[in-house]
């Protein structure tokens, strides 16, 4: 039974850029460089009949390709930090991309997403760390700086039942449109 989600490849020279930030939080386990993405949709262990059913169904998605970036560096977990993650720029393409993705797999059958969409890429994941810790990491480190970034697939990736972190595994990749523009 896999555990799929749909998500979307960091190039390497900017996940190398984003392991920079590692260290500096005692006991958090860094996520390896190979294992950024940012997810578009948690599907879950299925069985694979379903999954099928999901890889045929997102190879009907028709979208155009598109820039992303960074805006900051953040942590998720307002009780208890449980994440140090980069945050995404607001992107009409990204948020669009994500929400036909929502709509095709509850056509399939699979239950709504329950929470609201925050796009990321988680760098850390955190143990019973100290919310002082964790300001003093996100102080230090300051605005996160990046390029932009261009997006030219998602892809269909699986993953072990795991603490988190990895290894995905890129089941299926579905290209997007290129983006030609026309002039008068």
């Amino acid at each position: 039974m896999p555990r799929l989600f749909t998500g979307l490849e960091i190039p390497a020279d900017i996940a190398q850029r984003l392991s920079l930030l590692r260290g500096g939080i005692p006991g958090a386990r860094w996520i390896d460089a190979e294992n950024f993405h940012v997810t578009l949709r948690f599907i879950g262990d299925i069985d694979d009949r379903t999954a099928d059913e999901v890889a045929d169904a997102l190879a009907r998605v028709r979208r155009h390709e598109f820039d992303l970036q960074f805006s900051s560096l953040d942590s998720f977990g307002t009780a208890k930090p449980h994440s140090v993650v980069a945050r995404i720029a607001p992107s009409r393409a990204l948020s669009e991309l994500q929400a036909e993705h929502e709509r095709i797999l509850q056509r399939i059958g699979l239950p709504p997403e329950g929470r609201k969409y925050t796009p990321h890429v988680t760098l850390a994941r955190l143990r019973n760390t100290p919310h002082r810790d964790v300001a003093a990491y996100l102080a230090l480190r300051g605005g996160l700086l990046s390029a932009a970034f261009h997006v030219t697939r998602f892809v269909l990736f699986s993953s072990k039942a795991s603490t988190g972190g990895g290894p995905y595994i890129v089941e299926q990749a579905y290209p997007l449109a290129e983006f030609v523009e026309t002039r008068p």
